[in-house]
């Protein structure tokens, strides 16, 4: 945990100018400076760095914050990250987490190994675009493609030219191990004078790969002419996932503000193709299918999000998976849509050879999710039939299912009940039955997740205890009968005597609050545990469905701006921004009453604990209804594993 003390003493001695002043180019006017803002598209400025508040804020598209917020924004570093950068700017140091010397080392030692490799890729990349550079033959493939210089030294493309050992030029050892580890070099055989070295790209259109803060992480190689593999990637190595990062996101960041929404795409050079075309706002994934992670990490950028694909079957295979992906993240303020290019074309080739209004005009023509879902899940059936109709909602059901608790969920049933014909309440009846409500931390992620799931062990929560028993079931009472079986009529207006009258009596009995709603108020009232939390709680609470994710991820921003305060702080600041009753709601109603409350971190942890308990038990039970294979057993035994030690820590 950083100290909320330490970061007010960092704010006030950088000089948020000078930072801002490394990205934008500023300019004085009066007692404030001003530039065109970094965050949208704009031709006269309006972005205002003031001083003496030492805070940004444009007046074109809202964005506001301190010198931490900038960097975090503009550059997409972490929140540890961007108080690192600044600290060692001012020559303040960090005071140390609360790790061990053992974990702080390790720590250490990873993020040390992790730049050296990054360092390693950026030389490799700068190789490749001087190769380019001297290659006629790669730039007049490039031209062949409609792409220009402004463009390919945007992207950084380069060319990897042939030859088993072109790297040897560009590194001082080409037996360095972290070529190997970084995946630039493959090596056969034994370690020693025998061991074959040789690259890994050779002949090939270099694309680098680089993660949100910009540093290159990994690099995809296209091939000039016919060949195998047509797109070659970097293994997976410390600083490189396939399954969680995205090509194209770090250049188009400003174009995904500009445009309001990402497109998301197939291939490397439909990404560079539609920028040529002024599309930048299209990212692709790495060979992958669309993950879970890939959409939350486009959610954090934008509400929007675009996914096109062509439309053969392979593509409609694609969006099925991009789909079950983007569910559990569609909440009723975001919106999810699909393109379907026709067959013969993908965006590269159709932006090209129709151009970017034709395609804009796709685009503007996209499907929402809602009718994708309905499309999916009733394609190749009769409909006319009651076992097509039966078909459609079993298939149906689990994607609903994953869809978060809101209004979008609700109209989508009806839709459902109507193609099935039947009344909307009795499907809900139908679908709700045999099963109690998937509480939000579990309906979070439905589907096979990650094979990189993490949950944590038991020794990152302090003396938790164990899982509360359940509450033993009730004997309802019984009126009194009369002789003959009449009821007795109870006495009316009964009370103590000088008992006030119950203003709750009559009243709807209020639904006993989740334990995503005691966590939430525990943050509103204690937010300075927030730095006391790990990065998977963090993530964990970012990924709470509808309006407590939506809280998290305010309070993050506010932390992030202004620091850890008291809750009559924060109060004001909801009640400014309109989100003060959206609390309260979330929060079981209670907000009121929070400063009585004598709360521990301890009791925060805890309720971390039953989260995870949550996650993992709707995960496990999701498999154990999935058709059986070697994965899902293996799947299953590790959450059983997880589980257990959860719950007896």
């Amino acid at each position: 945990m950083i100290p909320p003390g330490f970061i007010q003493d960092l704010l006030s001695r950088v000089d948020i100018v000078e930072v801002v002043g490394r990205h934008v180019e500023l300019k004085k006017a009066g007692i404030n400076h001003k530039g065109l803002c970094p965050f949208h598209g704009e031709k006269s400025p309006s972005f205002i760095v003031s001083p003496t508040r030492q805070t940004y804020h444009c007046f074109g598209c809202g964005v506001h914050g301190n010198a931490i917020g900038f960097l975090m924004e503009h550059t997409g570093a972490g929140f540890v990250e961007a108080v690192e950068d600044l600290a060692q700017q001012t020559g303040m140091q960090v005071p140390q987490d609360e790790r061990s010397a053992e974990e702080r080392e390790r720590a250490q030692a990873q993020k040390q190994r992790q730049a050296s490799l990054t360092d390693v890729l950026a030389r490799a990349g700068e190789h490749y675009r001087v190769q380019l550079k001297k290659s006629p033959r790669a730039i007049n493939y490039l031209k062949q493609r409609g792409l220009t210089g402004q463009i390919a030294a945007q992207f950084g493309l380069g060319y990897a030219p042939e030859g088993w050992r072109a790297l040897a030029s560009a590194f001082p050892a080409y037996d360095d191990p972290l070529l190997a580890e970084s995946g630039m070099v493959i090596t056969s055989g034994d370690e020693g004078e025998e061991q074959k070295r040789y690259d890994r790209f050779r002949d090939r259109i270099m694309f680098p790969i680089r993660n949100v803060q910009g540093e290159v992480i990994g690099f995809g190689g296209r091939v000039l002419d016919k060949g195998e593999p047509k797109y070659l990637n970097s293994p997976e190595t410390p600083v490189f996932s396939k399954g969680r990062e995205l090509y194209g996101l770090y250049e188009g960041r400003q174009g995904l503000r500009q445009r309001g929404y990402a497109l998301v795409v197939e291939g490397y050079m439909d990404v560079v193709a539609l920028a040529q075309h002024g599309f930048n706002n299209a990212v692709a994934t790495l060979g992958t299918a669309c993950t879970a992670e890939h959409v939350q990490k486009l959610f954090r950028f934008t509400e929007s999000v675009v996914f096109s694909f062509d439309g053969d079957a392979a593509g409609r295979r694609a969006a099925g998976r991009a789909l079950e992906a983007a569910l559990p993240h569609a909440t009723d303020v975001r919106s999810v849509k699909f393109l379907f290019l026709p067959s013969e074309h993908d965006p590269d080739s159709y932006v090209r050879e129709l151009g970017a209004e034709a395609f804009e005009r796709c685009v503007a023509e996209a499907i929402p999710l809602s009718r994708q879902l309905l499309e999916s899940c009733s394609e190749g059936l009769d409909l006319g039939s009651a076992e097509g109709r039966a078909r459609m909602l079993a298939q149906a059901k689990p994607l609903w299912e994953a869809l978060p608790q809101g209004l979008l969920r609700r109209q989508l049933l009806g839709d459902l009940a109507r193609r099935a014909q039947l009344p909307d309440q009795e499907l809900m009846d139908l679908w709700q039955t045999r099963a109690p409500q998937p509480t939000r931390a579990a309906s979070h992620e439905q589907g096979h997740p990650p094979d990189d799931y993490w949950a944590p062990p038991p020794e990152h929560y302090d003396d938790l205890g164990a899982p509360a028993a359940p509450a033993a079931p009730t004997t309802p009472r019984r009126r009194p009968e009369q002789a003959g079986g009449e009821r007795k009529p109870w006495k009316k207006d009964w009370k103590r005597r000088g008992q006030d009258d119950d203003p709750t009596l009559g009243t709807p009995r209020q639904q006993p609050a989740a334990p995503m709603d005691h966590a939430l108020r525990m943050l509103l009232l204690h937010s300075a545990w927030w730095e006391r939390l790990s990065d998977q709680d963090h993530q964990l609470l970012h990924e709470l469905p509808g309006v407590h994710g939506d809280l998290v991820a305010w309070l993050e921003r506010f932390l992030v701006n202004h620091g850890a305060c008291a809750w009559s702080v924060l109060q004001v600041s909801l009640a400014e921004e309109g989100q003060l009753e959206a609390a309260r709601r979330a929060c079981g109603g209670r907000l009121d009453a929070m400063e009585e409350e004598e709360l521990q971190f301890e009791d925060l942890q805890q309720l971390l604990r039953k989260l995870w308990l949550d996650r993992l038990r709707g995960e496990a039970s999701q498999l154990a209804s999935a058709p059986v294979g070697p994965d899902t057993l293996v799947r299953l035994k590790e959450l059983h594993e997880q589980i257990r030690l959860l719950s007896a820590a």
